[in-house]
């Protein structure tokens, strides 16, 4: 993209929002005096105006290569934004309170096209984490982890390799680590539960005229079997 100072102008002007704006002071490059300038944050480009309502800013500074910190000069809440090499400029701006400050300096110090990549990566490396973690509880496919991404085993718990099963449904009270319900038998007298409603069998004749369920058929159909079967329990632990 070509870059011209009629293309800076509108974007330092336009309606984008800012990351960060406000009144700093501005030392001379060439006479130590401070400059009070009207300072626009926009991505990695700090523009400055003479005024808040300039049309134009007076210079811009691409925040690449930079580190910003804190330093000693007469005027207060005063921080540098330095870059690499022997011929490089340094640019000494100062804040009107603490609070400006350190905004300025984290907007500043994360402004840069470097900084927003490490974001990047690390999101990158959080959301993988989570895929393999969901993959993990969810039985996963078997594939070996990245190295870099390996979890403690005892954060998920290993499941059988085949389920006992009760009534034709699986029963996940049996598997490790799971809590299991007190036996009727047992010493705290606790009731056993109510047993799972019985597997429906159609046939196929039956299947066609009653024609295909819709959810809330099923939902009702089998609420009956339960329910019926919880009253008969309820009667039996009378």
């Amino acid at each position: 993209m070509k870059l011209n100072e009629r293309s800076l102008a509108f974007y330092a002007t336009c309606d984008s929002p800012a990351d960060n704006s406000g009144f700093l002071y501005k030392r001379g490059e060439r006479h130590t005096a401070y400059h009070r300038r009207w300072f626009v944050l926009k991505g990695n480009m700090l523009f400055y105006f003479e005024e808040r309502d300039s049309r134009e800013p007076v210079g811009v500074i691409v925040l690449e290569g930079c580190n910003v910190e804190l330093c000693d000069s007469t005027e207060g809440f005063a921080f540098a934004i330095r870059f690499g090499g022997t011929k490089s400029r340094t640019y000494v701006l100062a804040a009107e309170s603490q609070a400006a400050m350190e905004s300025w300096v984290k907007s500043l110090s994360r402004a840069s096209f470097d900084y927003m990549r490490l974001v990047v990566r690390e999101l990158e490396k959080q959301l993988e984490e989570m895929r393999w973690g969901l993959a993990g509880g969810c039985g996963g496919s078997g594939k070996p982890k990245p190295s870099g991404l390996e979890r403690s085993p005892e954060r998920l718990p290993a499941l059988p390799a085949v389920l006992p099963k009760e009534n034709g449904c699986a029963v996940w009270n049996n598997v490790v680590g799971a809590e299991q319900p007190p036996d009727s038998s047992g010493d705290e007298g606790h009731p056993r539960p109510p047993p799972l409603p019985p597997r429906r069998r159609v046939s196929n004749g039956d299947a066609v005229a009653q024609g295909p369920s819709t959810f809330c058929q099923l939902h009702e159909r089998y609420s009956r079997d339960v329910a019926r079967l919880r009253q008969e329990w309820l009667q039996k632990q009378r």
